[in-house]
């Protein structure tokens, strides 16, 4: 049976899913957009667009589906696992891979291959992503910290929110830079016009990107980010608003660029304290072979 819930707005106004997720704290905004367009969520006795502001009097009916938990079994997948110790896991995730089960992805992902390397991951609260932390894109390749315990997963996730810990990615991008290093900072939410991507709006979550010029080629950069914060898709709406989106994007850059499996988006540098030791741990790899082929090949056109 769904979850079901009835409002009659007082006094608040704004956008009914900003609304809601003030009366239902359990329901992000994007959840309660989804039942919006599904026409879970009746105003009034019926449908609205997601765009709806909500007006005093509004009777409001919320109906939240069960969602079918996804069952999650290990799979004999290789790792290149860079770390390990009774805390975490540091991984290598390759291009391609996705980091935990979701729609339309119920296997074959790197939890999939962790649950199978170990029993002793943290458990998570939907069931579906134990031990994982934080998470990079599909086509993102590069590090992550994985927690094997409810300690580690709470003090990793501390250290993210305290911005104590470090994240260095590397990407190609289009055009050339006229400063070596710089800041964007721009609040990032999902994009009004198409659910799948995020985008900078001015109500979404702030999200701080740093970045340094690496090298400079004929009509593409190498250059160098470092997360502030983490949220979904950042470095690759960051660039793509500032006019640079990352090499071989396939949702935020141009139909023109570089040939390869996605974007040319690295996570090379991953730093943070030992959960329970608190020494600092800090790791590097190498970017994937397509990449550095990329990378020697720009670097010859330029010559």
């Amino acid at each position: 049976m769904p979850d079901k819930y009835q409002f009659v707005i007082q006094e608040e106004k704004g956008r009914i899913d900003k609304v809601l997720a003030t009366k239902i704290p359990s329901l992000s905004r994007s959840r309660i957009q989804d039942l919006v367009q599904d026409k879970n969520i009746l105003v009034n006795s019926k449908a609205v667009k997601t765009s709806y502001k909500v007006q005093k009097n509004d009777l409001i009916s919320v109906s939240v589906p069960k969602l079918k938990p996804l069952a999650v079994v290990p799979e004999d997948i290789p790792l290149d696992i860079i770390y390990e110790d009774q805390d975490v896991i540091v991984v290598n995730k390759p291009q391609g891979m996705v980091v935990h089960p979701a729609a339309g992805h119920p296997d074959h992902t790197l939890v999939n291959a962790l649950l199978f390397h170990t029993k002793n991951l943290a458990e998570s609260p939907e069931g579906f992503r134990p031990g994982i932390v934080h998470r990079i894109d599909k086509d993102t390749s590069g590090l992550l910290m994985v927690a094997k315990n409810a300690f580690a997963r709470e003090n990793l996730e501390k250290q993210l929110a305290q911005k104590t810990n470090k994240r260095l990615y590397l990407a190609i991008v289009h055009g050339n830079f006229s400063e070596k290093s710089g800041t964007i900072e721009a609040p990032i939410g999902r994009d009004h016009y198409d659910r799948k991507k995020m985008a900078v709006v001015e109500k979404g979550k702030n999200a701080v990107t740093h970045f340094t010029v690496l090298e400079q080629f004929q009509k593409y950069s190498l250059i160098r980010c470092q997360l502030e914060t983490g949220r979904t898709h950042q470095i690759r709406v960051h660039l793509a608003y500032i006019g640079h989106p990352v090499a071989g994007d396939p949702l935020y850059g141009p139909h023109h660029t570089l040939k390869g499996n996605g974007q040319f988006l690295h996570a090379q540098v991953l730093g943070f304290e030992q959960p329970h030791s608190g020494k600092w741990l800090e790791f590097e790899i190498q970017p994937p072979q397509i990449f550095l082929q990329q990378l020697a090949d720009l670097r010859e056109k330029s010559d």
